[in-house]
């Protein structure tokens, strides 16, 4: 499937140690982990900052992992060579697995040299406990200096209708080079559900009212026009909006990743896979924003 489920709401809200134990308990990550299996999905995605709840679920999809951030206030984080050692093991041992399928830088670090990164994941490669590595939250130049090591498997990266910086350099040099580009965020965080209007409230518990310092620059009357445009869209096609907008980004990445805080949040996904688009409507879709 070219959509996965995102691991970022199990525990905290992302990898910010201020968020641990404000996001999805157990129980409602069960939930969500058994609602994706059931509807197809085969990979999951979580990093060593995330509430690493998928050995309990009895689920064995193909595992992401990411790392660079603190695992609690005060720890270490960074790319260095012992510290990635380390957390890869404390990260198969909390997943369960001896194994992880892709394992990613979770953002550069101005601090470690990317030679000493690239080797330190070769060694992984090695010792057969990572599949394929790759990275996140790259610039273009960030990409190129890998690509002068070697190849990631894949780029993953926030992209959405309200965020297509990464089409100028990024996904043209993955196009290139034959890496696979993964959007994370397709929804910008829930802007274009539908959910943030003009002029009301946000919705208790939703990101703008917890998180909402990346997205305060969407408060706009621009932005607010081309949602409206978008809904009214995606009611002629008789879908969600949040659909409309996945589908609009899966003609663009090669594949999405998702973070549902409760399992009717996977409703759009279901939608979205069985939607296509011209390329006439795309670009249609993509111009709302502009």
């Amino acid at each position: 499937m070219r959509v996965v489920l995102g691991c970022g709401n199990f525990g905290g809200i992302g990898s910010s140690p201020a968020f641990f134990g404000q996001g999805e308990n157990r129980e409602k990550a069960f939930e969500l982990m058994d609602a994706a299996w059931a509807i197809g999905f085969d990979r999951f995605d979580t990093a060593d900052a995330y509430g690493d709840w998928v050995r309990a679920s009895g689920h064995r999809p193909g595992i992401t992992s990411k790392t660079f951030n603190a695992m609690e206030d005060g720890a270490d984080r960074g790319l260095g060579r012992e510290r990635v050692l380390r957390q890869v093991e404390t990260s198969l041992t909390r997943l369960g697995v001896e194994r992880i399928d892709l394992y990613l830088t979770h953002e550069p670090d101005p601090d470690t040299p990317v030679e000493e990164t690239f080797g330190t994941f070769a060694t992984l490669a090695e010792r057969g406990l990572v599949g394929a590595w790759g990275v996140s939250n790259v610039s273009a130049d960030d990409l190129r200096e890998w690509l002068a090591l070697g190849t990631p498997a894949i780029v993953q990266n926030s992209y959405s209708m309200l965020e297509r910086g990464d089409e100028a350099e990024v996904i043209p040099l993955c196009a290139e080079h034959g890496i696979e580009y993964q959007a994370f965020s397709p929804l910008a965080g829930g802007w274009l559900t539908g959910k943030y209007r003009r002029g009301e409230v946000a919705p208790a518990g939703s990101r703008m009212t917890m998180r909402p310092e990346p997205y305060r620059h969407l408060e706009d009357d621009r932005i607010y026009d081309g949602l409206e445009a978008l809904e009214q869209a995606a009611a002629e096609r008789g879908v969600s909006t949040a659909a409309l907008a996945l589908t609009w980004a899966l003609g663009t990445v090669g594949s999405l990743v998702v973070g549902p805080r409760r399992p009717e949040h996977l409703e759009p996904v279901r939608e979205a896979l069985s939607l296509s688009l011209s390329p006439a409507a795309h670009e249609e879709l993509g111009s709302l924003f502009r």
